[in-house]
């Protein structure tokens, strides 16, 4: 082993993933299936990567139930997208769904499946047939409500019989790029030493999923901080249309635990305080399998206007009584687990308290659909970073544009983590070359950010400042948004950045320090935080995810461009939105209704 300035240790890899998750195994297995030498490091073990939390399926115009097909696919995300997302590489994620979930199951994937033998299938929000004229198709393949958890085992398995190295427990610190801007590996810190490792590579994906952990409600996990988004903004590279968070219908009311929306897909729905199926109202034809932000408004709406339940009328009820025991075990046995542990109500006999929680982040890293992180260079916003991709919920392909429909997360970390990893093969195989040479600054940023812990004292608790960092942002940028809250929201956060940089951790000891590794991942949250508000204050209309109250519709005039939020001046700058497709006529924006 290696040693270079700072004697910081060194290790060599063809490719370094970042993050064991389905998009980070995904690509992992295109790598160490080709022969090239792989790390994959992660915070947690891989099986308990965030992907292990999807619940309903996996989005893929297999026809198996009825009639469907890609094109119809693609328009449906295209129309969620409310017009923002890029239709070449929506085309291109639709039209290698059905490929995806094949090759998953023949990875020894156990899906349920239909009595003739083939992969069974169930609807989900937003997904219709006929181009969005015709009634919900049944497109989303699962295994029962746990398919993540199916998926991340099926993929742990087949990268442990390929050879993968995996690094458990090793927090990523920064991205290593050279004075040609290009990224020669990262600096990661291993928990259980405490001690910084330089990763050297040729190629680095940053697969480290989302960063739902800036709201004070939010389905994801504790480990989901935003470290790759934040590597990304220390690197001077910058995050596209962070002001798009989903809001999922149905978090279990004061937990924020989430509740597939299979089980609306198999015929649950919501009502309000009067008993009603208000969703009839807001999306006639889709009904409660309206997209989601669409659902979450209306849910949030009923709420605001006094049709709330119980005490605080803060809540609606999921009801899927009706659906029976037999079909509530058999298809949705964690969501009844689930809510008898944290709603203390058995759905076979009574309905679940629900209210709309953040899920998950439509924007991200900038990419290609080949995996390519992109950013601004002479004249050209889309062009490559050399060395850098990046898949899965953390890359901002943008496939989801405004809005997310449910059963493409699981789609896009399949199909984007394959194709990173197919790109970095090509590239490597075309170009064989030695490793580049680290600049003796390599480990600089990431060594000063250990050092600025260690050395620092009577700074502010780490825990304080990540708090009250939740509360503003769930304040300030939650479902419905104001111009006022907004503004009032960029100072506050701003100003709650600059704390996260004067944290101080009283335990110095190295050894499985979490309050070290939690004070790291703050920075990386606070950084997500600002670009949030600071992307959404900007865009003066309604589209998708953002509602604002001050500017209720869409302005594709103004505003039908992708922002671009610049750590460096916490500046903004804009990208078209690409219209045009690989091989097909272009849907072009139109009124979004269900």
């Amino acid at each position: 082993m290696s040693v270079v300035k700072h004697s910081i240790a060194k290790r060599s890899f063809d490719a370094v993933v970042v993050g064991a998750g389905g998009a980070g195994m995904r690509a992992a297995i295109q790598l160490a299936e080709a022969g090239l030498k792989v790390a994959v490091l992660s915070k947690v073990f891989p099986t308990r990567s965030h992907t292990v939390a999807a619940q309903g399926g996996i989005g893929a115009a297999l026809g198996n139930m009825e009639e469907d097909n890609w094109h119809w696919h693609m328009f449906d995300t295209v129309k969620g997208s409310d017009y923002l997302g890029d239709q070449d590489a929506i085309e291109f994620m639709c039209r290698m769904a059905p490929q995806a979930v094949y090759e998953l199951e023949h990875f020894g994937m156990p899906f349920d499946r239909n009595a003739d033998g083939t992969l069974y299938q169930r609807p989900f929000g937003g997904h219709l047939s006929q181009f969005g004229q015709g009634k919900p198709v049944r497109r989303s393949c699962a295994a029962a409500d746990r398919t993540g958890h199916a998926m991340l085992h099926t993929l742990y398995q087949r990268n442990v019989r390929q050879g993968t190295h995996f690094f458990v427990e090793w927090l990523a610190l920064d991205l290593i790029r050279d004075q040609h801007g290009d990224v020669l590996g990262v600096v990661a810190l291993e928990m259980e030493t405490g001690e910084a490792m330089i990763f050297q590579a040729k190629a680095t994906v940053l697969a480290t999923g989302g960063a739902g952990r800036i709201f004070e409600s939010s389905t994801n996990a504790f480990i989901n901080t935003g470290d790759g988004l934040g590597m990304v903004a220390r690197a001077g590279i910058p995050l596209e249309d962070m002001e798009f968070w989903q809001f999922h219908p149905t978090g279990v009311a004061g937990a924020g635990v989430l509740i597939t929306e299979g089980v609306r897909g198999e015929g649950g729905y919501l009502v309000n305080a009067n008993g009603e199926r208000f969703m009839e109202r807001y999306a006639p034809n889709a009904k409660d399998l309206a997209s989601r932000d669409v659902v979450s408004r209306s849910m949030d709406q009923e709420i605001k206007e006094g049709r709330g339940c119980g005490p605080h009328k803060d809540h609606v009820l999921l009801k899927l009584e009706h659906l029976g025991p037999e079909l509530i075990n058999s298809k949705l046995p964690s969501i009844r687990e689930i809510a008898i542990k944290f709603a203390n109500v058995d759905p076979i006999k009574e309905p679940i308290p629900v209210v709309p929680t953040c899920h998950y982040m439509m924007g991200g890293i900038p990419a290609n659909y080949y995996g390519q992180v992109v950013a601004q260079k002479d004249g050209n916003a889309n062009a490559p970073v050399p060395g850098l991709y990046a898949a899965g919920e953390c890359a901002c392909v943008s496939v989801h544009g405004a809005n997310r429909l449910g059963t493409n997360s699981l789609v896009d970390l399949l199909v984007f983590g394959r194709a990173a990893g197919e790109h970095v093969v090509e590239t490597i195989k075309r170009e064989p070359r030695a490793h580049k040479e680290l600049p003796a600054n390599a480990a600089d940023r990431a060594l000063s950010r250990l050092a600025r812990l260690e050395g620092g004292s009577g700074g502010e608790q780490v825990a304080q400042v990540a708090s009250d960092m939740r509360k503003t942002i769930q304040k300030h940028c939650g479902v419905f948004r104001t111009g006022t809250l907004l503004a009032e929201g960029v100072s506050k956060i701003r100003e709650i950045n600059a704390r996260a940089q004067r944290t101080t951790i009283a335990d110095k000891s190295k050894v499985f320090n979490t309050a070290r590794i939690e004070a790291l991942e703050l920075e990386n949250l606070a950084i997500v935080a600002e670009a949030t508000v600071v992307s959404a204050e900007a865009r003066k209309e309604s589209r998708g995810a953002q509602a604002r109250e001050d500017f209720k519709d869409r302005d594709d005039t103004n505003w039908l461009k992708h922002t671009l939020w610049y750590m460096q001046g916490s500046r903004l700058d804009y990208k078209e939105v690409n219209l045009k497709p690989l091989s097909v006529e272009s849907f072009k924006p139109k009124a979004r209704s269900y």
